[in-house]
């Protein structure tokens, strides 16, 4: 093998690594685990959906005291980072966790907006963001924003679309007005998730801004009323 083919054959196992590295694969999981199991909680619950947006707010004030705590003693930092540094980005270890925006971002769809919709919001951000993220991270040749991806959007996309067509079907039947709340379902999740190029947490863009284009979907095309 020549001097060329051996570097050309090194780079692209350098690139494989770092784009395993890049996955989060422990994350990942433990997104879509601790948001699946809450909302499990949240359907078997007889408790007003008030009950447990307070609840997402409490735990989303403790996650920023801690963050605010940590950062200011390193001792405790460092043990935080023993038990839950695999499961945070580089930039969470160093600044703001996710934890907090992603309670939060649960939180203000439940108080805002009806069930429903708070209810699809929060399954985009439980499913859409690991989803698009390990598709962008894998397949994305394509940039369309800084570190957001042609390949990353359409996963979001196709994710988001399944999740409003599946949950809508439980109250509605399949009709063309269905199908295109789906539609716009789809592009309001994946644009919600865009959003956090712009250094703006995706935990709490993905709710928030999604329940407010569903709530704005569902008035010209009322599945929900």
């Amino acid at each position: 093998m020549s001097n060329t083919q051996t570097h050309h054959y090194d780079s692209s196992i350098d690139k494989m690594l770092h784009k395993r590295s890049d996955l989060h694969l422990l994350r990942k999981i433990w997104h879509i685990l601790t948001g699946s199991v809450a909302l499990f909680f949240f359907f078997r619950s007889q408790q007003d959906t008030f009950i447990w947006a307070s609840l997402a707010l409490v735990i989303s004030a403790l996650g920023f005291t801690m963050d605010i705590v940590r950062a200011r003693y390193h001792e405790l930092n460092v043990l935080i980072l023993k038990v839950m540094g695999p499961l945070m980005r580089r930039s969470e270890k160093e600044g703001m966790s996710g934890l907090p925006f992603y309670a939060l971002g649960v939180s203000l769809s439940l108080f805002f907006y009806r069930k429903e919709i708070a209810v699809i919001s929060i399954l985009f951000l439980v499913f859409s963001d690991p989803i698009s993220s390990f598709f962008g991270v894998l397949y994305g040749k394509d940039k369309i924003l800084p570190n957001k991806s042609l390949q990353g959007a359409v996963a979001g996309f196709f994710t988001c679309y399944l999740i409003t067509l599946f949950y809508c079907m439980n109250v509605s039947e399949i009709s063309s007005s269905l199908l295109i709340f789906a539609v716009l379902g789809g592009v309001i999740g994946s644009l919600s998730e865009l959003v956090s190029a712009f250094n703006i947490d995706d935990n709490l863009t993905i709710p928030v801004l999604s329940g407010l284009g569903l709530t704005l979907t569902n008035y010209f095309i009322p599945l929900f009323q």
